[in-house]
């Protein structure tokens, strides 16, 4: 919303809104960036610790066992979603825990717990998107105009080679 379209506060408000400025609590900006590259960093050292799980024991190649990776990973993060153990890591870690995969996997399973009361279609299916819907479309939007520049700048990806 603009600045031009926000009602004007009565000078009641106004002290308020000072008032409460005043007795809100700084936040700790440098703990919460701390704790977001130690929870990220341990989410993606565990992705890595899978990864060479599946070259070592199950014979992929290190691009063939990212998908698995990926797949494990979401697999944990709904089985700790479902059992309340995300969230409460989520609130100490930040932006640590919802920018890896594990945080979009934790929205989509949060969404649908929440609205299976209301029905698998208009609870589960028509929820879980509420949240995550906006980043899948960015997502593909985002590549489509990335894909478009990439062709732009490197005409010669068209043949395959």
């Amino acid at each position: 919303m603009s600045n031009e379209k926000k009602k004007e506060l009565t000078p009641t408000q106004q002290e308020y809104q000072e008032l409460a400025n005043k007795r809100e609590p700084a936040r700790p900006i440098f703990q919460n960036c701390i704790r977001a590259f130690i929870s990220g960093g341990t989410i993606c050292l565990i992705g890595q610790a899978i990864q060479e799980m599946f070259v070592h024991w199950a014979g992929f190649s290190e691009k063939e066992a990212s998908n698995p990776t990926v797949a494990v990973l979401i697999l944990i993060s709904v089985i700790l979603t479902c059992f309340g153990v995300y969230d409460k890591m989520a609130q100490w870690a930040g932006a640590g825990s919802a920018v890896p995969v594990t945080g979009f996997a934790n929205t989509m399973a949060s969404a649908a717990l929440e609205h299976r009361s209301e029905g698998f279609v208009l609870g589960v299916g028509g929820k879980m998107f509420k949240l995550s819907g906006p980043v899948i479309v960015f997502g593909v939007v985002a590549a489509f105009f990335i894909g478009i520049l990439h062709l732009i700048f490197n005409p010669g990806a068209i043949g395959g080679s």
